[in-house]
């Protein structure tokens, strides 16, 4: 029988935290562009939570707190 080679990545997860003051989903969108301005191969991201400051019953800030996943990089 012949060996086979798999091929395993180990991937890294990170949290980043975008704000918007316009929509949960830009707030989303902002993590993601701040995120791959320092992290190549961003493989997927998870939108762990969505929250907002309230200032005068009015929403001032939109906040999506994502997880972003990447391969580890080897030496």
């Amino acid at each position: 029988m012949a060996a086979t080679t798999e091929c395993m990545t180990a991937v890294k997860i990170i949290k980043v935290l975008g704000t918007s003051s316009e929509s949960w989903e830009d707030a989303a969108h902002e993590a993601v562009a701040q995120a791959t301005e320092t992290i190549d191969e961003i493989h997927g991201v998870e939108v762990e939570d969505w929250t907002a400051t309230v200032e005068n019953g009015e929403v001032t800030d939109y906040k999506a707190t994502v997880e972003v996943a990447f391969p580890v990089q080897g030496e």
